[in-house]
């Protein structure tokens, strides 16, 4: 007799294989013809997201944006990608010219691939192309989640190849970042995706799409859907984490020493992994080509024909505006913050979150009331909360006793400012007194006290 937890992985696996057997089937000019579609696809929804970010942007700071090329100013971003093309290519003398031609295309070849193993709609679901009955799906593998992963740990390659290869150090200083952050976050992205596999019972999109019917992993999962957010932001390089190409401290970052075509792949490449990473969380936590629930309660055929395709590219599209809703609200984080971010923070808890979800989906397969397990779940873990924040409550206290016994670093002491030296920590900000001159303040004991900046001021009651 098998064991529920055996049931599970075989009616995943026969899920697979029987979504799996709709596909191979097609003609080899229906191949293409699907091939040519989703390129087309990324390219049309890059040229509007181009727009659509410079006028969301602007709407946001109070600006026009862009209006002269096209009504109402929509064919701005086809006219840079012109202006880019009729530029001047310039190869600097110090390149190491062939992986210096070939980066951009490692970095904009690998973004269009993901696309392939994305469901545009039910695999059951078959439409008429030429009069020919076709899934709304280019093709899909048993391990397609882990094949979107590879394409876009490739991709990241392309931007540490020209970082290298432009003989110069500020691109190298990006292309290192860039590498830094993709090992940083794909390990949280890998175990965000690892508890869709264990509720799905399989790596297939579309079979992890059609175990999505009762209801969508953003609700069974929100921890995950909250870091692989988090981390597809990191790994596109997007603002807030836009470190690789951070202007202020690497005038433009790896692709510093690019002009013309190139530098134009690198930015369609940028754009590209912004709507792949997007058709993934539609695809995993989103309920992928399913309508929405208040129009699917009422609606029996929307899930049926065309409709699908209307209900991904929205969900897509609203991801996209939440990327530029994030570049238009929120300043760069420094480096230190965006590692500390990935080490100390998302990956610890996608491994305890990783260990909850595989143990209450044990639990329930073994027949134990889900309800139950929840409460326990919840409460242990707002008891360890709890504990967690107490102690960084006194540990904050005990740093703040020991900083206020010793004298703070006065770094413009001298009249312009110098660094601190070893030992030496700069006070915080705002600066706050040391303890002792506070409470001579308080009493009057003093006349005159420093005021941290190297300028004297009156205490006590100004006498």
């Amino acid at each position: 007799m098998m064991r529920p937890l055996d049931q599970l992985t075989a009616a995943g696996t026969a899920l697979a294989q029987e979504d799996l057997s709709m596909f191979g089937r097609d003609p080899w000019w229906l191949v293409v013809v699907k091939a040519v579609f989703c390129f087309a696809f990324l390219m049309l929804t890059v040229l509007f997201s181009i727009v659509w970010e410079r006028k969301v942007v602007a709407w946001m700071q109070l600006r026009i944006g862009p209006n002269r090329h096209g009504p109402w100013g929509m064919l701005q971003s086809l006219a840079d990608g012109i202006k880019l093309m009729l530029k001047e290519d310039l190869i600097v003398k110090r390149a190491d010219k062939a992986v210096y031609l070939l980066a951009p295309v490692v970095a904009a070849v690998p973004a269009f691939m993901a696309i392939a193993v994305i469901p545009f709609g039910p695999a059951g679901n078959e439409v008429s192309i030429f009069g020919q009955r076709t899934t709304m799906q280019l093709t899909d593998l048993p391990i397609g989640v882990l094949y979107i992963l590879a394409t876009a740990s490739v991709g990241i390659y392309g931007i540490v190849l020209a970082g290298w290869s432009s003989g110069s150090t500020y691109p190298l200083l990006g292309g290192l970042r860039s590498c830094a952050q993709m090992i940083s976050y794909e390990i949280a992205m890998g175990m965000s995706f690892a508890a869709v596999f264990l509720y799905s019972g399989s790596m297939s999109t579309s079979a992890i799409v059609e175990s999505q019917q009762g209801k969508w992993y953003v609700l069974l999962l929100p921890v995950s859907f909250i870091i692989y957010i988090i981390a597809m932001v990191g790994e596109t390089n997007r603002a807030p984490f836009d470190m690789p190409e951070s202007e202020g401290d690497l005038v433009g970052g790896f692709n510093t020493e690019y002009s013309s075509i190139k530098f134009a792949m690198f930015m369609l490449a940028e754009y590209v992994n912004m709507v792949t990473v997007s058709s993934v969380a539609v695809t995993l936590f989103l309920g992928g080509w399913r309508a929405p629930y208040p129009i699917s309660a009422f609606w029996e055929g929307a899930n049926h024909g065309w409709w699908p395709m209307l209900w991904f590219i929205i969900k897509v599209q609203l991801l996209l505006f939440f990327f530029i809703w994030l570049r238009g609200t929120l300043p760069r984080v420094r480096y230190d913050q965006f590692m500390k971010l990935g080490w100390k923070v998302l990956i610890p808890i996608s491994l305890v979150w990783l260990m909850l979800v595989a143990t209450v989906r044990a639990l329930k397969n073994e027949g134990y009331d889900f309800q139950q397990i929840v409460l326990y779940v919840a409460g242990a873990a707002i008891v360890l909360l709890l504990i967690s924040l107490v102690v960084d409550f006194f540990r904050r206290a005990e740093k703040e006793e020991d900083t206020d016994g010793t004298p703070a670093f006065d770094p413009m002491a001298g009249g312009f400012p110098v660094p601190p030296l070893p030992g030496q920590s700069l006070p915080p900000v705002p600066r706050r007194r040391p303890r002792h001159e506070r409470e001579l303040i308080v009493s009057g004991g003093v006349d005159t006290v420093s005021d941290g900046n190297g300028i004297d001021g009156k205490g006590g009651d100004g006498a």
